[in-house]
C-alpha cells in the first residue's frame, strides 16, 4: 500500500523479480544480504562496510519513504518470486533535466544470474513511465568489471571515461559512464 497518497506505484515486477520500495519490514533481510556481501561490495560501495550493523539497515530503510516523498531518492529492494531478498537498486543524484543516477547491488550469492541487469532495465522503465525521467546514468569505477557487465547486459550505452569521478575509501578513481535514454 502506498502510504504517501502518491499515485506512483511503490513496487513493480519484471519477469523474475519483484522490486519494492525500501521498507523497515525488510531490515533483517537487508542486514543478512549486506553482511554476506561485504567482501564483494565494500570495495565499490563503502556503505557496506565490515562494521555494518542492524541499525544501519534500519536507519536506511526508515529513510526510504521520506526520500521518496521529497523526490530526492527512489530506493528499492530486489526480491525473487520466492520472496528472497537479492539486493537493491535505486535512483539518486536527481537533477532538473530530468536525469538520475541509477545504481544497483546484489548479495554475493545472487550474482552471475542476470538479476542486476533485469532490475536495471525494470527500474529504468519504471522511471521513464512513472517518474518522467528521460535519462539514467550508470557510473562505476573502471576496475568494477561486474558493474560494467551489468550495464552492458542492461543495454546501456557506453559514453566515456570520467577522470577522478568517484571517491572510494579516500581515493579518487576514474569511472565509466553508461546511459539509458527514455
Amino acid at each position: 500500500m502506498n502510504l504517501l497518497n502518491d499515485p506512483t506505484p511503490i513496487e513493480f515486477e519484471t519477469d523474475r523479480l519483484i522490486i519494492k520500495r525500501g521498507d523497515l519490514d525488510f531490515a533483517n533481510q537487508l542486514f543478512d544480504a549486506a553482511r554476506e556481501s561485504i567482501e564483494t561490495i565494500y570495495p565499490f560501495l563503502p556503505w557496506c562496510h565490515p562494521n555494518y550493523e542492524m541499525k544501519d539497515a534500519e536507519q536506511w530503510l526508515k529513510q526510504c519513504p521520506k526520500d521518496w516523498a521529497s523526490g530526492i531518492n527512489f530506493a528499492f529492494c530486489i526480491f525473487d518470486r520466492n520472496d528472497t531478498f537479492l539486493g537493491g537498486c535505486g535512483l539518486n543524484k536527481i537533477d532538473g533535466h530530468p536525469v538520475a543516477n541509477l545504481g544497483y547491488w546484489l548479495r554475493t550469492t545472487a550474482t552471475g544470474k542476470g538479476y542486476a541487469a533485469e532490475a536495471t532495465k525494470g527500474l529504468a522503465n519504471f522511471a521513464f513511465e512513472h517518474l518522467s525521467f528521460r535519462r539514467m546514468e550508470l557510473i562505476m569505477a573502471t576496475h568494477n568489471k561486474s558493474s560494467q557487465q551489468v550495464a552492458v547486459n542492461a543495454d546501456a550505452v557506453f559514453e566515456g571515461t570520467l577522470r577522478s569521478r568517484l571517491e572510494l575509501h579516500g581515493r579518487l578513481h576514474d569511472a565509466y559512464l553508461y546511459s539509458l535514454i527514455g
